[in-house]
């Protein structure tokens, strides 16, 4: 490239930025628009990857495999002495035994996660995913003694009291004791739990002696989860056998299927815009014909006059990209979403009140720009190339 065509260059980018100074309402106009586009497009995927890789993280300790009892394409209860018969397979490391539920709080219409295991928590698997902020977990022989969320301690208006009382399916009452409190970090999924012995458990949900709402397993290999869980399922007739990958494909299936939801309609707020971007720059003032016009009269060529339209409709998509990405990055990490966190994690009344960390990856970056940036290039490029074909000598 020769000094002149560098000259050229820059006098061509020094008219552009001089171009959209003099039509700053205009540009200003746009740019605001097309920020808060990129802006609500960039937040759904920033949320829904934030919170795909929370699970992800969480999931980690979670049971390999979960076996359930399963009857008329319901869940029903298990035999406890079925971890018997699971355990000769090969494999199998650890066998717990659990039992849960949902129960309704009338109060406030509240559903709480009641959750009660029979191992001895501390020093068990299942105690590796339960972080504490303050307290500890309840013993095996225990009784009463249960770890909540601050979530449902506020929604239970306790304050400062310990003690609160759940009805049993025939109204009588059974006692509780706080002995610990969960960790907010770990909200996503201890927002709405209750933590209790499976004595417990059974005592508050009725539940005969000697059965199990299910078993969780462990295995020793983490290559041979899907083997054993074939096993498991040829042992065990009628049992639904749920992993720990399917578990996180099912979170990962929910958060996009959300997230594309939402882009989807923001896609077609971003047609209209492209649409009205065409239509404003195709439809040239006669001021604007007539800059042309001397343009061309001063020796600009016609390539010169749709590099310079690019240089405009470039600087300002760019702009905008930067400022919309941003935003949205400081909308995830600083507020949590607070925008989009209600469609993503659905209408329950506790609510999980945790903080996102977005990951940054080039793929995402390149995602938003192209279905963004480069639609309102295309959209820009054909009106930029009729203005510059004006003939002179017709506007001047």
């Amino acid at each position: 490239m020769t000094m002149n065509s560098v000259g050229r260059l820059l006098n061509i980018l020094d008219y552009a930025l001089y171009a959209l100074r003099r039509k700053l309402l205009k540009n200003v106009s746009v740019f605001c628009l097309f920020a808060l586009v990129i802006f609500f497009l960039s937040s759904f995927l920033l949320v829904s990857k934030a919170l795909t890789e929370a699970a992800q993280r969480i999931l980690a300790t979670a049971p390999d495999i979960t076996v359930q009892q399963m009857s008329a394409g319901r869940q029903i209860s298990i035999v406890a002495s079925a971890a018997n018969e699971l355990s000769g397979i090969f494999g199998i490391e650890k066998i717990d035994e659990r039992i849960w539920g949902y129960y309704f709080d009338e109060s406030n219409g509240a559903n709480y996660t009641v959750i009660g295991m029979r191992t001895p928590f501390v020093g068990s698997p299942a105690a590796l995913q339960l972080g504490l902020a303050e307290g500890r977990l309840p013993a095996l022989a225990e009784q009463g003694k249960v770890v909540i969320s601050d979530n449902i301690r506020q929604h239970l208006q306790l304050g400062e009291r310990k003690h609160f009382s759940l009805f049993r399916p025939d109204l009588s009452q059974a006692g509780f004791e706080i002995i610990g409190l969960f960790d907010k970090k770990l909200e996503i999924i201890t927002a709405d739990l209750i933590l209790m012995t499976l004595a417990d458990a059974r005592d508050l949900f009725a539940i005969p002696e000697g059965y199990v709402t299910d078993l969780l397993v462990y295995v020793a290999n983490p290559n041979e989860i899907d083997t054993v869980a074939r096993k498991i399922s040829d042992t065990l007739l009628g049992s639904r056998i749920i992993t720990r990958n399917q578990i996180l494909k099912t979170y990962k299936v929910v958060f996009n299927w959300r997230s594309g939801l939402g882009t989807i309609c923001l896609l077609t707020a971003l047609a209209a815009f492209v649409i009205l971007a065409w239509d404003k720059a195709s439809g040239l003032s006669q001021e604007e014909r007539k800059e042309v016009g001397i343009l061309k009269i001063l020796g600009w060529q016609t390539s010169d006059l749709i590099f310079l339209r690019f240089c405009e409709s470039l600087t300002v998509s760019l702009l905008a990209f930067l400022s919309g990405y941003v935003l949205a990055w400081v909308h995830v990490a600083s507020f949590d979403g607070a925008l989009f966190r209600p469609v993503f994690l659905g209408w329950s009344v506790v609510r999980p009140v945790f903080s996102l960390a977005p990951p940054f990856a080039v793929e995402d970056l390149l995602l938003v720009f192209t279905l963004s940036v480069i639609p309102y290039l295309c959209a820009t490029a054909v009106p930029a190339w009729r203005a510059a074909t004006v003939r002179a000598d017709s506007v001047i």
